[in-house]
């Protein structure tokens, strides 16, 4: 049999990131809207460079072939199909930019200052606001050979040639203080907004800084590391241990890119990657201005710029009895964010105050920068109540948030459990016990995403509330286990009937929900599969969909970013459709819908299909079974399904295709806030 074949995920994922980019030139969307695209796929790339490049390079360097991991000479050629596809990306970025969205700001009197001088009537301004705010943050290094400095990671940096009087050359690194001040500077001079980078006003007042000196040229550039990945997430046994060490012989993190403002001499540049040791960085040709993440933060205030807003629609629930009470008869669904987050917040605040609450079961992933959450926990704990909460420190890129958090909490008396090495809790679930006539009932939150008020204005997501006992049983008894610091073994296994939980079950029950679908197929029964994932890498469960496919299982697959499956090859995945869904939200939920014949089974939850989620973390599904809950979670992913305007279709060539549009056009985020709209 011939091996099945499988996308690259990382070239998989850089598509994902080219159809972000794709939205930053869809004239449909406002022109702030397309200019905060442009910051994700910017912010995006970035984050490419710090967790993927040094696992690539890694894996090249190993050298060696097994059944998931391509050779070295696979791996080279994938750097260069990622080079190049981000090359072109860049490219097209930059068009977007000077061609298109900054003459539409200008047509709306917002003059963008982009690789101009600073407007005339700003030089006062600007000059002031140099010598008063900027000038502190400043720290110019001069470079030589003995020079022991070690450029920040992703920080923002100029390179300046200086000349003394005898035309000595002397070079100069000197910090761009962005993350100590705006990177903007806004005025209005005339009716129009002007807004100037602050690497410009550096720029434009240099000679402040270095006096009686020529200065000779002026160059941005900065310096991407890896970030400090636990490989055990990613990877598995032997593999994992070799990367690991080719990344211990970092120094204070691999340099992964080298970005360089284009018209650098050559020479500067040969000796910056000598003294900086960046000689194995991926040296890019970059424009005056790096970081252009920040985008997402320009200081435009006309309204008529970005989306109309849809204001977040509350449950229709009564304040007059408390939210357990109203769960205890019925089932909730919140689906973020076009619902309010009060209800959730409000399930926090009741349990906090409300005497008759014994003990709060928490897990948390990444917590809000302000979290009301956390503060809700912290006044329960010091009400007297039994607060226990599983943080995960090891939540990339949050961990010193989540650490800020942890101090806090165990301070006020919350009982915190961190997870053990190399395993990360992913799961997003909460259990309330609550004393009633003198026994102890559950009420629950199991979810698909964070539980973090932030991130829920902008990320689709659904939280399931629940008193179900037989679900929140298992809810407990997965709380009891975190609580014991171990990893899931043959010998401390629990038998999950209700909840799917990686490390334990989530694996089988997927692959048996699978093999019966497969069988009805086989009887000549309907069969059907529909998933909504962000990212589906694990090789197991694509070769269970490729099965599933040639015994005419029809399935249906959205996936946001990474897909590893290939679709449409004839006898093997042609029953199999895959699309991708980029809004004005970033598609977050997971949801896997099992036809069974017509009594569909539902579940949702946290779990991606990728290796490190199946094997390395614990994650949480759980079955949707209220029936209007369930039928309201169907409606919504058909609603998806049928997307002609936000939605493409992945080919068995990674390309991204526009769906035929038959009948009315269709944006399912919008179709699904005003279908929101209708349910009480």
């Amino acid at each position: 049999m011939i091996d099945p074949p499988y996308f690259n995920r990382d070239i998989s994922w850089l598509t994902f990131n080219g159809r972000v980019l794709e939205e930053a030139a869809n004239e449909r969307v406002p022109v702030m809207e397309r200019i905060r695209f442009l910051s994700i796929f910017s912010s995006n790339l970035d984050e490419f460079y710090r967790v993927r490049f040094p696992v690539i390079k890694a894996l090249k360097k190993i050298g060696e072939k097994n059944s998931e991991h391509a050779d070295a000479g696979e791996q080279e050629n994938i750097i260069q199909k990622a080079n190049k596809l981000i090359l072109k990306q860049q490219i097209h970025f930059g068009q977007l930019l000077t061609q298109k969205l900054i003459p539409a700001l200008s047509e709306n009197n917002i003059n963008l200052v982009y690789n101009n001088a600073l407007p005339e009537e700003l030089n006062g301004e600007t000059t002031a606001y140099f010598l008063s705010e900027v000038l502190a943050f400043l720290q110019p290094v001069y470079i030589a050979e003995d020079t022991a400095f070690f450029p920040e990671n992703n920080k923002l940096y100029f390179l300046v040639q200086l000349y003394d009087g005898v035309q000595q050359e002397k070079l100069v690194l000197l910090n761009i203080p962005s993350d100590h001040l705006p990177r903007f500077f806004s005025s209005v001079a005339d009716g129009v907004q002007h807004i100037c980078f602050l690497d410009d006003i550096i720029r434009a007042n240099l000679s402040k800084i270095f006096r009686d000196v020529t200065i000779g040229g002026c160059y941005s550039i900065k310096i991407t590391r890896d970030a400090e990945l636990d490989l055990k997430d990613e990877y598995s046994g032997e593999l994992s241990e070799q990367i690991e060490k080719q990344l211990q012989k970092r120094d204070q993190g691999l340099a992964t890119r080298f970005l360089y403002q284009a018209d650098m001499p050559l020479r500067m540049l040969q000796m910056l990657n000598e003294h900086l040791g960046l000689q194995n960085a991926n040296a890019v040709e970059g424009g005056h201005y790096h970081n252009l993440k920040d985008f997402y933060g320009l200081p435009v205030n006309n309204k008529a710029l970005f989306y109309n807003q849809w204001p977040a629609l509350p449950l229709n629930l009564t304040d007059k009895e408390l939210l357990a009470d109203i769960i205890s008869r019925n089932d909730l669904l919140v689906n973020t964010p076009y619902q309010s987050y009060d209800t959730i917040l409000r399930f926090f605040n009741e349990a906090a105050v409300n005497p008759a609450v014994e003990e709060i079961n928490v897990t948390l992933y990444r917590v809000a920068s302000d979290s009301k959450i956390v503060n809700a926990l912290i006044s329960a704990a010091k009400n007297g109540k039994s607060v226990k909460v599983v943080i995960e420190l090891k939540a990339r890129f949050d961990e010193e948030n989540n650490l800020k958090w942890a101090k806090k909490m165990k301070n006020a008396g919350v009982q915190i459990i961190y997870s053990v090495t190399a395993l990360k809790v992913h799961a997003k679930i909460a259990l309330v016990k609550t004393r009633r006539n003198n026994r102890i009932v559950y009420t629950g939150l199991l979810a698909t995403g964070n539980f973090n008020e932030g991130t829920a204005r902008f990320y689709t997501d659904h939280i399931l509330l629940t008193a179900n006992h037989k679900l929140l049983r298992e809810v407990e008894l997965l709380f009891i286990f975190l609580a014991k610091r171990e990893k899931p073994t043959s010998d401390n296994q629990i038998n999950f009937k209700e909840l799917l939980v990686a490390g334990f079950n989530l694996h089988k029950r997927f692959i048996d929900l699978i093999d019966r679908e497969i069988d009805l197929a086989k009887n000549g029964h309907p069969a059907s599969i529909t998933i909504k994932l962000n990212n589906l890498e694990e090789r197991v469960l694509i070769d269970k969909l490729y099965e599933a496919s040639v015994a005419g299982v029809k399935i249906r697959l959205i996936v946001r970013s990474i897909c590893c499956l290939v679709p449409g090859v004839p006898g093997l995945s042609e029953n199999i459709c895959i699309k991708r869904i980029v809004d004005r939200y970033l598609e977050h939920g997971r949801i896997f819908i099992f036809g069974n014949g017509g009594n569909a089974e539902v579940f949702m939850g946290s779990s991606d299909w990728m290796n490190r989620n199946i094997y390395h973390r614990i994650e949480v599904c759980f079955p949707v079974e209220d029936t209007n809950i369930k039928k309201q979670v169907s409606d919504l992913v058909e609603i998806q399904w049928n997307d002609t305007e936000q939605a493409v279709i992945i080919n068995d060539q990674l390309n991204q295709v526009k769906p035929v549009i038959e009948g009315q056009p269709l944006a399912s985020q919008e179709s699904i806030y005003q279908y929101l709209k209708t349910i009480v």
